[in-house]
């Protein structure tokens, strides 16, 4: 700041850092009714804040909300492919779309600079111009891209150590195997 000015303030959709906190937890919770009330709230931030909705907000509520109507039995499972495969395409597609130059760079080059598992873009590109993946892959895949959304930007948000955990060998195993499965797909 200058001298004699006051400090600029930023204006959030959020009430303050307890409601962002609340809203973090809610999300993570596991239990679709204050998840549902989680994405609730950040609806209102939307209609509050518009298009400057940071992109992990928006992409965590949309993972989110796929998983809580996969969890609700309403939908049948080409539905939830759809679903899932509409909210991790728009995921890999709006998160690297912002490290994108000029020149048009890969999507698994983008990827691995911010830490995206490739084997996410490939199913990424298997959902966008192949056939469709098992759902157990598209729920494998929104798991994922969850973890990574909380530990690359909602722990960061928090500024402590609450979300951080490590990735234990069966779950790295797991993206492995998925992997190998889309590979045995063959596509360009």
């Amino acid at each position: 700041t200058r001298k004699g000015l006051k400090p600029l303030r930023t204006v959030v959709a959020w009430r303050g850092r307890a409601e962002w906190d609340q809203v973090m937890v809610g999300l993570y919770c596991g239990d679709s009714r204050l998840q549902q009330e989680a994405l609730d709230r950040v609806s209102a931030w939307k209609s509050r804040y518009g298009p400057k909705m940071p992109l992990a907000v928006d992409c965590t509520a949309e993972l989110i909300r796929c998983k809580v109507l996969d969890s609700s039995g309403r939908l049948k499972s080409h539905e939830l492919i759809l679903s899932y495969g509409l909210a991790l395409v728009r995921f890999v597609n709006l998160i690297t779309e912002r490290k994108q130059k000029m020149v048009s760079i890969p999507l698994r080059q983008l990827a691995r600079e911010v830490d995206i598992p490739i084997w996410v873009v490939d199913l990424r590109h298997e959902l966008t111009h192949g056939k469709l993946p098992r759902l157990a892959l598209c729920r494998k895949g929104c798991d994922v891209v969850l973890d990574w959304l909380r530990k690359t930007y909602w722990s960061r948000q928090l500024g402590n150590n609450l979300c951080e955990e490590s990735v234990d060998e069966e779950e790295e195993q797991e993206g492995v195997e998925a992997n190998a499965e889309l590979e045995n797909d063959a596509w360009e």
